[in-house]
């Protein structure tokens, strides 16, 4: 019998929503309207001066070569960052599922990762791989690998890259192993009495039924990537070489605070943000079709 909450009247539910509702409106929709309303505007960098320009910002913004290139950087960014922490987290998360001994130790270490701020993780990676300091890139010389981000965009590229998979592998991990923990033992272990390896049981049996957790996370791990590594782009590389980890996010912070350029920043939240609902939309509309619940 399906249990359900009833009221008998109406001022409670609205108070008991008010909450929720008013952080809502005061850190979501109040900037966000805010940031319509100033990429209509041209403002210098004291706010002493405003004009009204309508579409300009964006006809700008859209004949700006290097805003296309922060889009390309965005894309293989993002990619890479997906596929990877996913990849990993439900690698780590099928070995932490098994019975070994000191797989309670094992998990814990895997979650310590997400308690980390996202700045505080790219300077752990930055201390690492700084050419003239870092053990890791002191290593990598012995090696023979001229292994410099502050001058080569594809070493840049790559250290950011695996300090944000670090920093979101835990958190895909943490729902990688719930979701294999409600699959019922006993269709595994009869696949296995048919005969089937290993490999075969995972994705004809395990993966499929992970597919709502993984579609879940992937709808989140993109939110993650476009907005929450701003922190560590900004303590490793600051967008360079010649802009080669520039994202999009990042650009909206470099062109306002260190550019001056208010009314321009504030265009391009605006097309960010409209990028990230139309992607979710897409994912929604899409692939959750082949999500099996």
């Amino acid at each position: 019998m399906e249990k359900r909450a009833i009221f008998s009247g109406q001022t409670l539910p609205y108070l008991l929503l008010l909450p929720q509702l008013a952080i809502t409106i005061l850190f979501f929709y109040w900037p966000a309207s805010q940031a319509v309303w100033q990429s209509f505007l041209i403002e210098d960098a004291f706010g002493t001066s405003t004009q009204f320009v309508w579409f300009e910002n964006y006809q700008s913004l859209l004949g700006n070569p290097e805003y296309y290139k922060a889009m390309s950087v965005t894309a293989l960014f993002s990619t890479l960052v997906t596929v990877f922490s996913l990849s990993i987290a439900l690698l780590l998360a099928a070995m932490a599922d098994r019975q070994i001994r000191g797989a309670l130790a094992f998990r814990t270490l895997l979650i310590w990762p997400y308690a980390v701020a996202p700045a505080i993780a790219g300077v752990l990676w930055l201390f690492m791989f700084q050419p003239s300091l870092g053990m890791v890139a002191q290593l990598l010389r012995r090696y023979g690998v001229d292994w410099n981000p502050l001058l080569n965009g594809n070493h840049a590229m790559t250290l950011v890259v695996m300090a944000a998979v670090w920093k979101q592998v835990s958190y895909n991990f943490l729902f990688f192993l719930a979701g294999l923990a409600a699959i019922p033992r006993s269709v595994i272990e009869a696949a296995a009495i048919d005969g089937a390896r290993p490999w075969r049981r995972f994705w004809t049996i395990v993966f499929p039924l992970l597919s709502p957790t993984t579609f879940f996370l992937l709808v989140v791990n993109i939110t993650y990537v476009f907005f929450e590594t701003f922190g560590i782009i900004d303590a490793v590389t600051q967008g360079g070489p010649s802009k080669e980890t520039t994202t999009l996010v990042y650009k909206v912070f470099s062109d306002g605070r260190l550019g001056g350029d208010l009314g321009g920043s504030a265009a391009q939240s605006v097309i960010l943000l409209a990028m990230v609902v139309a992607l979710t939309a897409v994912q929604f509309r899409y692939i959750e079709r082949k999500v099996t619940y």
